[in-house]
């Protein structure tokens, strides 16, 4: 007996203690879905999913212990995730540049000439050095020379047999078994294998000889003057001047690309024009270096720039005398949208100044003038064609809209049409022709009516001559639509999508639908239609971005006029708690529910509720719905079978009462119809869609409660001290809960 005693008083304390407990203030809010639809189910469970808000001080310590806990877990998920040692680093995509001609197809042109331009050649030694070295296995020219650090592979068969590897020493001999020393340097390689031979005839016959080269020497060679990187180098014997080139990283941006020379002995022994070996390809005078050569880079000669509508717009070096149609030819010619009415030079006069002079480019070739010779630092620019604008706008009931060309005074009407593939089955014989006239005193716009029947069958009054930039408007026949479609769902004999005919009305479409069953619920119908929706949804974003303004505005003005340490994190803990408040808040979506007055279709006609349909209408009927749901600030929500004897506070109580922080001046019911009516417990209440006062339980035949209604005690919101502080906030959240059927609940 005294452990029931004890246990039946241990429930009473902590029934007190979870009670006072909700006295003290939320700090948070947050939105619970309750839309009549949602509520109102038909199988009377009740709302076990729909947690109460009933959140004691351990409660909340322990929703924060593992908010923290799950927070410190997705930071060390994601340090993990963003190591780089576990993701790779992206390789950067090659850039792909549209070319200039396909800017011009695609219609955006560079309206333009840039001007940014580079030193033609030089990119080519880019890369780094190592990417040019030559490998040392390779085969051997019959010209190679051979010198000192070669090794010789030297192989015989028949009477006598032998392999030998032998290296050149410095004194340029190679030394073979029995036969001594022979010299080879000096030799070319189709030379060496005819004086070893003579060399080992001299001692046996009978035999057959293969000579190779095995390892290659090695060579110092030096890159000066204007080289990007000057030195001395070792090569693989088999280098050339452009092996060289590469190697030390070409010459300098003041360096020349047109006359590299290679110096051996003292004296200069070739000329290489790097232009010929980008240009035309031709290595002729790319020759074979010697120990000891010196590659000189002499400065850069003459520069002139071109830009514009060039294969290849860059800045080239002159070399002799160069005319305008030479440079052309080494920026690879006009391109396709060269306009040749238009060159532009810029010339520096004497060190001096700068100056612009303009031609053309027609029979450059035969005038000397147009290709006069160019000076050092001139700019030519090459301009594009501009496009002829000679075209029509053809739009509406036509096979394929879009502008047309015409030839003006020429082309006709019916000409256009059928290149447009004539004109659609429901097109109207009726078009518009807007034509736009330049006069001295301002462009005056002319609107003809065209009949498209007579203009196709060449009836001159309306098969006119079109003008440029005319604009054709083929209508359809008036009010076209193939298909307007509704859709009926729930309790009605032939659910479904049905196609509408314009201007019927909700009651043709519940006959065409045969009707409602016997379970149909009809005050509980739901309604939809877009417009409605996206009208509810701008109300919906505007009343949260007032709110928005006006949370953020005072907590910015709180936050900076904070004093103590303490206080500043107080302010921007409830920052946080605001943002997201507001980030919940915006994805509320609305649901563009009509209320309708539904009743069979011979007492809906003519009735203000037999409303006509618009395309994408909704209409679900439901079955009959016993249930009234009691949410919000109540000690246990849930859903109870309807009785007509009772009314709102009766259910209230089946919910456990209201709890501590229930706001019980505002009460409202979501109407099973889609509307929304605050509840009083006086003689008179104000009915704000008829705009008067009502006594309780007189002034209307529609019963307070009904089923499948949703009773909803909101909260006391002022006791989140951030809430307290804007004006009307009840009454904004209250139209934003209705707007949207959410309840607004604080924790």
């Amino acid at each position: 007996m005294n452990k029931i005693i004890s246990c039946t008083y241990c429930m009473i304390l902590l029934f007190i203690v979870s009670v006072f407990a909700n006295i003290t203030y939320a700090q948070q809010v947050r939105t619970i879905q309750i839309s009549p639809e949602i509520t109102g189910q038909t199988d009377g469970k009740a709302m076990s999913d729909v947690r109460p808000s009933i959140i004691t001080p351990e409660i909340q310590k322990g929703i924060e212990r593992q908010l923290k806990q799950s927070e410190t877990v997705q930071s060390q998920s994601q340090s993990v995730l963003l190591q780089p040692s576990a993701v790779p680093a992206p390789q950067p995509a090659a850039e792909d540049v549209s070319s200039e001609f396909e800017q011009f197809i695609a219609g955006r042109g560079p309206s333009d000439i840039s001007t940014e331009i580079k030193q033609f050649g030089y990119d080519l030694f880019l890369r780094s050095a190592g990417s040019f070295s030559l490998p040392s296995n390779v085969p051997v020219g019959p010209d190679y020379v051979v010198g000192p650090g070669d090794e010789i592979r030297i192989t015989v068969w028949g009477k006598i047999e032998g392999r030998w590897d032998v290296p050149v020493d410095r004194d340029g001999n190679v030394t073979l078994p029995k036969i001594g020393v022979v010299g080879v340097t000096g030799l070319t390689f189709n030379e060496l294998k005819d004086a070893l031979y003579r060399e080992i005839s001299r001692y046996y016959t009978g035999f057959e000889m293969n000579v190779s080269m095995g390892s290659l020497r090695s060579m110092k060679v030096y890159v000066v003057g204007n080289a990007k990187s000057p030195g001395s180098y070792e090569v693989s014997s088999l280098s050339s001047l452009v092996n060289a080139l590469f190697v030390s990283g070409g010459p300098a941006k003041t360096g020349s690309m047109r006359d590299i020379q290679v110096k051996r002995n003292g004296a200069t022994i070739t000329h290489f024009d790097m232009y010929d070996f980008l240009l035309n390809g031709d290595k002729t005078r790319d020759i074979r270096l010697m120990p000891e050569d010196v590659v000189f880079v002499p400065a850069v000669g003459p520069l002139v720039g071109i830009a514009g509508n060039v294969r290849v717009p860059a800045i080239y070096e002159l070399r002799n005398e160069t005319r305008l149609l030479d440079l052309f030819k080494m920026a690879g010619g006009l391109t396709s949208t060269a306009f040749k009415g238009r060159v532009q030079v810029q010339r520096i006069e004497e060190h001096q100044f700068r100056t612009l002079f303009e031609g053309d480019l027609v029979d450059l070739e035969n005038n000397p003038d147009k290709n006069f010779v160019l000076m050092d630092g001139d700019l030519i620019k090459v301009f594009s064609v501009t496009e002829a604008n000679n075209t029509v706008k053809l739009v509406g009931a036509v096979v394929n809209e879009g502008d047309y060309a015409i030839v003006p005074g020429e082309t006709r009407l019916s000409d256009v049409i059928s290149k447009a593939g004539g004109v659609l089955y429901y097109a109207s014989d009726e078009a518009e022709l807007t034509r736009v006239s330049v006069t001295q005193s301002g462009p005056v716009t002319e609107l003809l009516n065209i009949n498209v029947s007579l203009a196709l069958k060449g009836d001159p009054e309306h098969n006119i001559p079109l003008k440029i930039n005319d604009y054709l408007f083929v209508r359809t026949v008036p009010e076209w639509k193939l298909y307007r479609t509704v859709s009926v769902s729930g309790e009605v004999k032939y659910p479904g999508t049905y196609t509408i005919k314009i201007g019927e009305r909700l009651s043709s479409l519940i006959e065409r639908a045969g009707g409602f069953t016997r379970r149909a619920y009809i005050r509980g119908a739901v309604f939809t239609r877009n417009s409605v929706k996206d009208i509810q949804q701008k109300a919906l974003t505007d009343m949260i971005e007032r709110l928005e303004r006006e949370l953020l505005t005072t907590g910015s003005v709180q936050a900076s006029t904070a004093l103590s340490g303490e206080e500043v994190a107080s302010r921007t803990l409830e920052m946080e708690h605001k943002r997201r408040f507001i980030e919940t808040l915006k994805q509320l979506k609305a649901t563009g529910r009509m209320s309708i007055k539904l009743a069979n279709p011979r007492l809906l006609k003519n009735t203000e509720y037999d409303i006509e349909f618009e395309e994408g209408d909704s209409l679900m009927v439901p079955m009959r719905n016993s249930v009234v749901s009691v949410i919000g600030a109540v000690m246990s929500r849930g859903s109870f079978v309807y009785s007509g004897d009772i009314d709102f506070k009766d259910y209230i109580s089946m919910a456990g009462g209201y709890a501590s922080y229930a706001d019980k001046d505002n009460i409202y019911v979501l109407k099973v119809d889609g509307t929304a009516r605050k509840l009083t417990s006086g003689l008179l209440s104000w009915n704000s869609s008829r705009t008067r006062w009502e006594m309780s339980s007189f002034g209307e035949e529609i019963k307070e409660i009904e089923p499948g209604d949703t009773i909803v005690v909101p909260e006391k919101l002022e006791r989140i001290a951030w809430l307290r502080e804007i004006k009307d906030v009840t009454q904004i959240l209250y139209q934003i809960a209705v707007t949207a059927g959410v309840l607004i609940v604080a924790f």
